[in-house]
């Protein structure tokens, strides 16, 4: 068995160097581990027999099935985060985390049970169908999603051939029936960075819809296309931003730190491992106000991002609560090409404080509706249809305020000047000036 870096946050691969005295503890505790093992796995080898053997459809219960099955029952059981992952599934975590694969575009987790969607990811089909964050996937296609559902099961029900249609059943707080959203499918290449822009003021905007491979060169060519326009400050939008890869994460907040700054840290079931990320910058960090925009839909590495800069006084957070997934998931590699994914640690911003669970509270905060919601991420998604009556003529509706998104200018608007750039300071900077 081997472990890969690659984790929904990132992967944490630690070993426990141990002398003297005490390597003869350890290997007496070793001991009696193995043993234990050894009755469990004996157990098991035991109950699968015994299945095997007397089930009424032999066919049904072939050892290799059952072997799968209970690998499914053991990893699932332990978090939303945690899966075991088929060969199929395995062989398809790179395309994922490079942003490149075929299906509907929506983020999903598994919660008591039940499969609820984190957020559409911008520009995909599940977004332009509406569906929205919250939401309860109870059925795909003809295939009633069972409460045993893995979610190895729902990605090979979810994705396919671009250009053949699912249908999606959900269950939508405030709706008294369900809803059937039939989506076409589409190759899903995930644009991490977009919606780059100089809005009044001279403040900048950048929308990161989610942390790939590619998003620190991209943030940073943002950057610096936005610098280059004498920007006075600076809106980072993580609404509906599901997360990703946390170096990711760690890259796009680094021009904010000093080099050698703490950013995030791990910490796992043992005292020794923890994990630290510091910047790796040089040069002096920018300085220029900066304001983060999050919702509910925000998660993981979003998360990371959002919880570093409030943390150090370097942004003020706009909107609500964040979503609250905190942990770490490791990458095994096992036989047979299958892998599992498991939580190995949670995450801490610079000053210890853990959200997972909890989620990053806003300093601003400003609660949006569904329907705001919703109208509002088709608004940024077509950014490309400025005229109001031209937007209205295509989707039926005119264009609102973005409320969050002008708390959150109003928050930077002032007459400060931070090397050389006009700009407000968040309450949160006052102290850093």
């Amino acid at each position: 068995m081997s472990k890969r870096p690659l984790t929904i946050l990132t992967a944490i691969c630690l070993g426990l160097i141990v002398a003297g005295a005490s390597a003869r503890v350890a290997l007496g505790w070793g001991w009696w581990s193995n043993r234990e093992l050894n009755r469990a796995s004996d157990y098991v080898h035991d109950v699968m027999k015994l299945v095997h053997e007397n089930y009424v459809a032999p066919d049904a219960v072939p050892y290799d099935r059952l072997r799968r099955d209970a690998v499914h029952g053991m990893v699932e059981s332990l978090d939303p985060h945690s899966e075991f992952l088929e060969e199929k599934a395995f062989s398809g975590l790179d395309a994922d985390l490079r942003g490149d694969f075929g299906g509907v575009g929506i983020h999903i987790e598994l919660r008591d049970n039940r499969v609820l969607v984190i957020a559409p990811i911008a520009g995909t089909p599940a977004e332009r169908a509406g569906i929205r964050r919250g939401d309860e996937i109870v059925a795909v296609d003809a295939t009633e999603v069972s409460r045993d559902v893995g979610m190895d099961d729902m990605v090979q029900l979810l994705r396919g051939e671009p250009g053949t249609k699912v249908s999606l059943t959900l269950v939508r707080t405030g709706e008294k029936q369900r809803l059937v959203v039939p989506i076409i499918r589409e190759i899903i290449k995930v644009d991490s960075v977009r919606s780059i822009q100089v809005l009044e003021g001279g403040i900048g905007y950048i929308q990161i819809a989610e942390f790939s491979e590619r998003t620190s060169e991209d943030f940073l060519a943002a950057l610096d296309h936005l610098w280059a326009k004498d920007v006075r400050a600076l809106v980072i939008d993580l609404r509906n931003n599901p997360g990703g890869l946390l170096d990711a994460a760690v890259a796009v907040a680094e021009p904010f730190f000093q080099r050698d700054e703490l950013i995030v840290y791990t910490e796992g079931r043992l005292s020794e491992d923890r994990v630290e990320y510091r910047a790796a910058t040089e040069g002096e960090p920018l300085k220029l106000p900066v304001a983060v925009l999050i919702n509910s839909g925000s998660a993981s590495a979003a998360e990371v991002l959002a919880g570093a800069l409030k943390d150090t006084h370097r942004a003020v957070i706009v909107g609500e609560r964040s979503f609250g997934k905190g942990s770490v998931q490791t990458i095994f590699e096992l036989k047979n090409g299958e892998g599992m994914r498991l939580t190995t640690a949670r995450y801490y911003t610079p000053s210890g404080v853990t959200i997972h669970e909890k989620g990053i509270e806003p300093q601003i905060e400003v609660v949006m509706t569904p329907a705001e919601d919703e109208k509002i991420s088709l608004q940024r998604q077509r950014d490309d249809l400025r005229d109001p009556a031209a937007f209205a003529e295509r989707f039926g509706f005119e264009p609102i305020e973005d409320r969050q998104l002008q708390a959150a200018l109003a928050a930077l608007r002032g007459v400060i000047v931070l090397d050389g750039r006009a700009g407000a300071v968040p309450p949160a900077l006052e102290d850093k000036r």
